[in-house]
C-alpha cells in the first residue's frame, strides 16, 4: 500500500513540475514579441474635439471616438465602485489575473458543454486583463489571446500602480452609442457630469462594458434595467452602498435624458464646417478628430439664430412672389393612404415643417392627413400666395379655390399655424402650405473693428445642401462693388461734390469686337450728377467713366488692398461688379470701410487649444504689456496697441461711409430707413439679376447678404437687391441693433463738415431745408458754380487734376457743362446695374 502510495505520490509530483514545466514553456512562448506594455504609462487616447460658442455653448464636436479623458482623481467613488463591483471586485488584490474566477469559469464552461449547451464561454478576464486586451492586443477568442492577456496583465500590474490601471480602463472601455469612457457616456446618456450621476445612472454605465448593444436605455428598456439592478445589487452584496441606497436606486427609472438644447447653439451647421475645414487645413485629420482640441468660435448665438431665421424667411418671400411649383409627390387617396404616405421619402431641406396629403378639398379649406393618422385643414387663405410659377420665374392667375392648389392624393409640406392673417388666434389643427425655395441665399455678420464673423448663413438648409454660399460661393457683386471705385477716386483727390457725366457712352472692346454700351438700370441719364448721387442713385454709366478717370490699375490695387479679387482683370466691366467674389470677403471689405480703413481678417475662431490646454492659435496678435499684475492696485489700466494696417486714409473712408448712410436715406437702400438707427450700405443686382445683395453696416455690426439661384438665372422682372436682399438685412438688423443706442457713425480728425445742396455738390444757402452735411477734407477746394464735370467719353488712361488749368483738357474734365438731346433716350443693351 505504501508503496502505491509512494508511487501515486511520485506520480502527481512528476505531473506538478510537468504542469509547471508547461506553464513555464507556454508563458516563455506566447510572451515572445508581446506588445511593449511601457506605452500605457503615456496614455493619451483619442478625445473629442470640441467648438465653443462666444457665450460658451457647444457649437459642434468631431471625434472617431466620443471621449473626454478625466484622471482618476477626479472620477468620482460610486462610479469606480459601480464598475469593480460589475466587473472585478478583488481588483485592488490580485495580481492582475483572477485565479479563483478563472477556476470558477473553467467548471462553468465544462458544465455547460456536458450538457450540450450552445452558450457562449463564459470569461474571468479582471480590469487589468481587459485593459491588456483593449490597448495591446485584439478581440480574437481564443485560448493564445487569454494566455498572452494574462501574461501582460502581470507585467501591468507589476509596472502601474492598480489607480492607473482603473484610470485607464474607465477611459478606455466602450460604453455603446459610439461613447467611450465613462464621462463621454454619463454626457451622452444622462446629460450630466459624472459628479451629478445618481447610483442608479452609475451602475447602468457599469451595465455595458460586457454588451453595450443589448442594454440600450430605450430600444432595450426592460433589458438594461434588469442588467442595471443587478449591478446596484452587487454594490449592495459588496457593502458599497447601503439598504437605503439600494432600494431608492431601484425605484429609480431608467430614463434616457438627451442633450439640453441651451447648452448648445443651434443653425450654426454652416459655421461649424467652415471650421472643420480650417482645422483640417492647419492640424490635420488626426489632430481634429483624435486631438481634442478645444476651439473657441466667434460665433454669437443670438445673431446666428436670429439670422438664419430672417435668411429663411426673405427666400420663402421671394419663392412665394415666383408661384407655386406642385407637390412633392401623388400617392392614391383612398384606404390605405397611410402606409403609401409612410413611403414616401422627406425631402431635404424641408425641416421643421411636416409631410401630409391632401384627402378632400371644398370651396374654403384642404382637408390634410399626416401617417400617424392625425388630420387638420388648410385654410385657402393659407394658400392664396400659390399661384402656378410658370418658366423665367413667372406666375400665373391667382387661384379662386383650394383645388386650384392642390387635390386629393397629392403629398404636401405644410407647418402648423397658430395666428391667423388679421391677427387672431387660428384654430387647433389649422395649417399653412410651405415648399421648399429653390432660390438660395447667404448671410454674414462681422465685428469690423476684429474681423470676427457673429453669423455666417449658408444657405437654406444644411440639410438641403452643404455648400456654404457664404464663403466658397463666387458671384458678381454688381453695384455693390462700386463703393470701391468711388473710394479709388476720393483717394485721387475727387470729393463727394464732384461732377461726373451721367450721359450714354460707347467704349470699344477690341478688334472684332462690337462697342460696349453699358446702361444704368433705370435707362435714363441725370447729365452732371455728383460723386454722392452717383453712389445713392447706384449710376452705372457715372461709374464707368469714373474707372475710366483713374485707371483700371487703381480700382485693381485697392479691390485687392480690401480683400475683394486677388487680381482684378483690368477691363472696364470689372468697375460694374463683373469679377467674382463671395459674401464673406465682401461683408469684410465694407467692415474695412466703416472702421476708418483699418485691415482686417476675417475670422471664424479667436482661439485653439490642444488636449492639455495649451494655446496654440489666437486671433488677436496684440501685445497687451502690464496685464500681468495678478491684482489691482491702482495702476494705469493697460492700453492695447492698435496693429491694424492703415490702408486708406481714413478721412476718404469716412466720406464713403456718409455717401452709403445716404443710400439708406436717399437712394436705392431706403428700405432700411425702417430700422431707425444710422445705418449705411449699397444694394447689388447683376447683369439681367442673376444676383442679388445688399452689404452695409452700423458703427459696430457689418452685415451681408446675397440671393441667388445655385445655377444663375435670372431672379426674375424688377427683383433687385433693393427688393430681395435689402430686406434681409433690414430685418436681420432691426434685431440685432433693438436693445442698442442709436450711435453715429465716427468721424476721424481731418473730416470738414459742409452744409451742401444735395443735388448740386455746392454749398447751401441759409435755411434751404434740403440741404445735407457733406464731408470734405481739411484740403478739398469747395465747389463752385463753374464746377468741372468729368465727360470722359474717349479719352483713356487720364488722371484727375482737382485745381484744372481753363485751357488744359488732357484731364479729361470738358467746361461749360454739356447740353444733353432733347427727349428721352435711346434704349441702351447690355451693361450691369
Amino acid at each position: 500500500m505504501l508503496r502505491i502510495l509512494t508511487i501515486l505520490f511520485s506520480l502527481l509530483i512528476l505531473l506538478a513540475i510537468a504542469a509547471g514545466g508547461g506553464a513555464v514553456y507556454l508563458f516563455w512562448h506566447f510572451g515572445q514579441g508581446l506588445p511593449d506594455y511601457h506605452q500605457l504609462a503615456h496614455y493619451e487616447p483619442p478625445i473629442t474635439t470640441r467648438v465653443y460658442g462666444g457665450d460658451g455653448r457647444l457649437v459642434a464636436e468631431y471625434a472617431v471616438e466620443k471621449r473626454a479623458f478625466v484622471p482618476i482623481g477626479v472620477i468620482p467613488q460610486r462610479v469606480k465602485d459601480s464598475f469593480l463591483s460589475a466587473e472585478d471586485k478583488g481588483f485592488y488584490e490580485h495580481p492582475g489575473v483572477d485565479f479563483f474566477g478563472v477556476a470558477r469559469a473553467v467548471l462553468i464552461n465544462l458544465r455547460n458543454k456536458g450538457m450540450g449547451a450552445d452558450r457562449r464561454p463564459v470569461g474571468a478576464s479582471t480590469i487589468t486583463q481587459q485593459v491588456a486586451k483593449n490597448f495591446l492586443l485584439t478581440n480574437e477568442v481564443s485560448i493564445e489571446r487569454k494566455v498572452k492577456e494574462a501574461i501582460l496583465a502581470f507585467r501591468i500590474e507589476r509596472a502601474f500602480s492598480k489607480d492607473h490601471i482603473l484610470e485607464l480602463y474607465l477611459n478606455e472601455i466602450y460604453l455603446g452609442m459610439g461613447n467611450y469612457g465613462v464621462a463621454a457616456a454619463a454626457n451622452n446618456y444622462f446629460d450630466r457630469g459624472l459628479e451629478e450621476l445618481s447610483i442608479a445612472e452609475a451602475a447602468y454605465l457599469a451595465a455595458l462594458p460586457k454588451a453595450p448593444n443589448n442594454y440600450h436605455p430605450v430600444r432595450h428598456a426592460a433589458a438594461a434595467k434588469e442588467r442595471r439592478d443587478w449591478v446596484i445589487g452587487r454594490m449592495l452584496e459588496d457593502g458599497k452602498i447601503t439598504r437605503a441606497e439600494y432600494d431608492a436606486a431601484l425605484a429609480e427609472p431608467l430614463v434616457m435624458r438627451k442633450r439640453d438644447d441651451a447648452a448648445t447653439i443651434v443653425g450654426a451647421d454652416y459655421f461649424a464646417e467652415d471650421i472643420r475645414r480650417d482645422l483640417v487645413a492647419k492640424y490635420g485629420e488626426t489632430a481634429l478628430y483624435k486631438g481634442g482640441l478645444v476651439v473657441r468660435s466667434t460665433v454669437d448665438a443670438e445673431l446666428q439664430a436670429h439670422g438664419s431665421k430672417v435668411l429663411r424667411q426673405g427666400l420663402m418671400n421671394y419663392d412665394r412672389r415666383h408661384g407655386w411649383r406642385g407637390p412633392v409627390a401623388r400617392i392614391q387617396p383612398g384606404s390605405g393612404w397611410q402606409q403609401r404616405l409612410t413611403a414616401i421619402a422627406y425631402p431635404n431641406g424641408g425641416e421643421p415643417w411636416e409631410l401630409a396629403v391632401v384627402l378632400a378639398t371644398s370651396d374654403a379649406s384642404a382637408q390634410i392627413g399626416f401617417a400617424n393618422g392625425s388630420g387638420g385643414t388648410i385654410p385657402f387663405s393659407e394658400m392664396r400666395w400659390a399661384r402656378p410659377w410658370e418658366k423665367e420665374e413667372h406666375v400665373g392667375p391667382a387661384p379662386k379655390r383650394p383645388a386650384d392648389v392642390v387635390q386629393a392624393g397629392d403629398v404636401i409640406l405644410v407647418e402648423a399655424i397658430h395666428k391667423t392673417d388679421d391677427g387672431k388666434p387660428a384654430a387647433a389643427g389649422t395649417y399653412g402650405l410651405r415648399q421648399i425655395p429653390k432660390i438660395e441665399g447667404a448671410l454674414v455678420a462681422m465685428d469690423p473693428h476684429t474681423g470676427r464673423v457673429l453669423a455666417m448663413v449658408g444657405g437654406w438648409s444644411y440639410g438641403k445642401s452643404q455648400f456654404n454660399r457664404a464663403s466658397q460661393a463666387l458671384r458678381q457683386p454688381g453695384s455693390s462693388f462700386k463703393p470701391f471705385i468711388y473710394l479709388t477716386a476720393l483717394e485721387h483727390g475727387y470729393t463727394p461734390s464732384s461732377l461726373i457725366l451721367d450721359a450714354p457712352i460707347a467704349l470699344p472692346q477690341g478688334p472684332g469686337l462690337p462697342m460696349w454700351r453699358p446702361k444704368n438700370y433705370s435707362g435714363d441719364f441725370l447729365g452732371p450728377t455728383t460723386l454722392r448721387v452717383g453712389i445713392e442713385k447706384s449710376r452705372n454709366l457715372m461709374t464707368v467713366r469714373l474707372a475710366q478717370a483713374i485707371g483700371m490699375d487703381s480700382v485693381a490695387d485697392y479691390s485687392n488692398r480690401f480683400g475683394i479679387y486677388d487680381a482684378l482683370p483690368r477691363q472696364l466691366a470689372m468697375s460694374l461688379g463683373a469679377g467674382e467674389t463671395t459674401v464673406l470677403k465682401l461683408t469684410a471689405a465694407y467692415a474695412m470701410l466703416v472702421n476708418g480703413g483699418k485691415k482686417i481678417v476675417p475670422t471664424l475662431v479667436d482661439r485653439v487649444q490642444d488636449r492639455n490646454g495649451r494655446t496654440v492659435f489666437v486671433h488677436d496678435q496684440r501685445f497687451c504689456e502690464g496685464c500681468w499684475p495678478v491684482q489691482y492696485s491702482q495702476q494705469e489700466m493697460p492700453r492695447l496697441p492698435d496693429i491694424r494696417p492703415q490702408i486708406v486714409d481714413p478721412v476718404s473712408a469716412y466720406q464713403m461711409v456718409s455717401i452709403l448712410e445716404g443710400v439708406v436715406q436717399r437712394g436705392t437702400g431706403r428700405a432700411i430707413a425702417a430700422v431707425g438707427k444710422p445705418l449705411a450700405g449699397k444694394t447689388g443686382t447683376s447683369n439681367d439679376s442673376l444676383d442679388t445683395w445688399f452689404v452695409g453696416f452700423s458703427p459696430d455690426l457689418a452685415v451681408g447678404v446675397f440671393v441667388g439661384f445655385d445655377e444663375p438665372h435670372s431672379l426674375g422682372d424688377k427683383e433687385t437687391g433693393g427688393s430681395v436682399a435689402a430686406p434681409i438685412f433690414r430685418d436681420f438688423m432691426m434685431e440685432a441693433l433693438k436693445s442698442q443706442p442709436a450711435t453715429p457713425f465716427r468721424v476721424p480728425p481731418g473730416v470738414r463738415m459742409v452744409r451742401v445742396d444735395p443735388a448740386t455738390g455746392r454749398p447751401a444757402n441759409p435755411g434751404e431745408a434740403k440741404a445735407i452735411w457733406e464731408a470734405f477734407k481739411s484740403g478739398d477746394r469747395l465747389p463752385s458754380d463753374q464746377e468741372d464735370v468729368l465727360e470722359g467719353e474717349g479719352a483713356d488712361g487720364f488722371s484727375f487734376n482737382p485745381l484744372p488749368s481753363e485751357t488744359d483738357t488732357s484731364h479729361g474734365l470738358v467746361s461749360p457743362l454739356p447740353q444733353l438731346p432733347a427727349g428721352p433716350p435711346p434704349p441702351m443693351p447690355g451693361g450691369l446695374y
